[in-house]
């Protein structure tokens, strides 16, 4: 079983990214949880919706562990996100286990990506299906990214990710088979080919997407090489 911790609008213009915080968060829980993974969701990107630059939500993925750990869990990422999120942010946090999350979460999620959501609707709904989902300061406005990340990483086939295995260690460059080494499962053409050698070339570190609940690689050939093919 996985728990799903997402984080959202915990950034300022001048500060890092959610995606920043999500990784120290990462980095402090694998010392005492089985953390394997975090995951970055793009949301809708509309004039009503206040966002830093991307608007974009962060997932880190836990392997389950005692029932009796998670409320003092949730209180742990609270008080780090609260204390580490930009002055000026509007953080909101969400938990859930994968078997919890139901349709109407993942709907809401999905809808996320298109529409222009309340803090009103995701309460109602973390409410009516006891998910913790908390603001922690400014408008708490990051609760509806937040449980949408949720929503949107426990369907499988949405976002990339942004931590795994050992993607972080390559750099602009890698042999198929150091990508699948990284944890990379599959690596295919944008035409529909299964790739099984050559190089790829990515900007920083390779981002493989999340389909099926499996990190998978798209490329496209150029000249006998391959070039990524990131996709939100």
């Amino acid at each position: 079983m996985t728990i799903y911790i997402a984080l959202d609008d915990t950034d300022m213009p001048e500060s890092p990214g959610t995606g920043r915080l999500a990784r120290e968060l990462f980095n402090l829980l694998e010392k005492r949880y089985p953390a394997f993974a975090i995951t970055r969701h793009q949301l809708y990107v509309h004039p009503d919706i206040p966002y830093t630059s991307h608007n974009s939500a962060a997932v880190i993925h836990l392997h389950s562990f005692n029932d009796a750990d998670k409320d003092r869990l949730f209180e742990e990422i609270a008080s780090f996100v609260k204390s580490h999120a930009a002055p000026g942010s509007d953080p909101g946090i969400c938990m859930a286990e994968h078997d919890l999350v139901i349709p109407s979460i993942i709907l809401f999620g999905k809808e996320a990506k298109s529409t222009v959501l309340t803090m009103e609707q995701a309460n109602t709904l973390a409410f009516h299906t006891g998910t913790r989902l908390i603001g922690l300061d400014g408008t708490r406005g990051g609760i509806i990214g937040a449980l949408a990340a949720v929503g949107l990483a426990a369907s499988g086939s949405d976002g990339r990710y942004i931590q795994f295995g050992n993607i972080r260690s390559l750099h602009g460059q890698a042999e198929i088979h150091e990508l699948k080494e990284a944890g990379i499962i599959s690596v295919f053409s944008t035409d529909g080919r299964s790739v099984h050698a050559g190089n790829v070339h990515f900007r920083k570190f390779p981002q493989p997407m999340r389909i099926n609940h499996n990190p998978v690689l798209f490329v496209s050939e150029d000249r006998g090489s391959w070039n990524l093919e990131r996709r939100d």
